[in-house]
């Protein structure tokens, strides 16, 4: 208490610095445009040395003008950079926005619950989840998007929808939740949007999941696939007509075996979200078995990343005893 505190005296002409950082300075766009200079300027020296400069002067004159007037780089979107930077650093979990900020949130927020399920029972190490416009991201940086369709959320644009097939053609996966498997099946406006939706996607004929469908088995041996609903309908590409069997087991002539799209009601979000605290955010059931449902819901979240990630893995399993006795072991 007899201590008196007072101001440190420094001597003079020393610079004071405290804890902030000086701000970065971005210099992408300089840089290219002085590379782009360097490059006209070898250009024409090279067309000088070989005695070619006089028809080409003017134009490589012109091409330089245009170089310098391109606009700064730094005026490209710098979020979707960062963005970019993000999805492909590591492995991102996606959800399509709907333009209903509570629902995204809860999408968000479900796909966090799912991400530490993952990092903690799982060789999968998800980032934290991003939103995605369907209209403007690029969408071959995830490997799944999870979509809960909203009456609030417009049809895509044509430009959209071709991203979107071109993403379903080349191996991406999208879960469709409609959230209305308390509801009789079809009937909702959730489900009859997603028709409207579905219409400009070149989705694949569509059964519900069989008993031997790989996403019962990828990591979990699974028969329901509860989210808050218990026990909706779950639809999954069909296996073609003329498809192997093996074990009873249909071997599908997919992208390595991973149907495009999963479509369901049974909202799977809601069932993995989880507060700021890590806590669950909305109850599921009643008591134990609603607990019990929640770990169904991991379960199959699981399972649908495992599927995502794998492929036909686990369908091929059932090759190795003819494998081996094939090899004479």
């Amino acid at each position: 208490a007899e201590t008196t505190l007072s101001a440190a005296a420094w001597p003079q002409g020393t610079v004071i610095e405290g804890l902030e950082r000086p701000p970065e300075q971005a210099l992408m766009g300089a840089f290219l445009s002085g590379a782009l200079v360097l490059l006209m300027l070898d250009i024409l020296a090279a067309l000088w040395i070989s005695g070619r400069l006089g028809g080409f002067a003017r134009g490589a004159a012109m091409v330089a003008a245009l170089a310098l007037m391109t606009p700064d780089a730094r005026a490209q979107g710098v979020p979707k950079d960062e963005q970019a930077l993000q999805a492909t650093t590591g492995l991102v979990l996606a959800h399509v926005l709907t333009g209903d900020a509570r629902l995204d949130d809860t999408a968000a927020k479900g796909l966090i619950g799912l991400g530490e399920i993952l990092w903690a029972r799982t060789s999968i190490e998800p980032d934290r989840p991003i939103g995605v416009n369907i209209e403007t991201d690029e969408l071959a940086f995830f490997p799944f998007l999870y979509w809960p369709v909203s009456t609030a959320q417009p049809l895509p644009s044509a430009a959209a929808y071709s991203r979107l097939n071109d993403y379903l053609r080349t191996g991406g996966m999208i879960l469709f939740d409609t959230r209305d498997a308390d509801l009789a099946s079809g009937s909702s406006p959730e489900s009859q949007h997603l028709q409207r939706l579905a219409a400009g996607l070149n989705i694949p004929p569509l059964e519900q999941i069989p008993a031997d469908h790989v996403l019962t088995r990828t990591f979990y041996l699974l028969q329901d696939f509860p989210g808050r609903h218990p026990r909706g309908a779950v639809w999954v590409e069909a296996a073609p007509p003329d498809a192997e069997q093996v074990e009873g087991m249909p071997f599908r002539n997919l992208n390595d075996g991973v149907t495009p799209v999963v479509i369901g009601g049974n909202d799977w979000a809601s069932a993995w979200a989880v507060s700021d605290s890590g806590a669950p955010l909305l109850p599921v059931g009643r008591g134990f078995a609603g607990e019990r449902q929640r770990e169904m819901a991991y379960r199959f979240g699981v399972n649908l990343i495992m599927h995502v990630l794998t492929g036909n893995y686990k369908s091929d399993q059932v090759h190795v005893p003819a494998l081996l006795d094939r090899l004479g072991q």
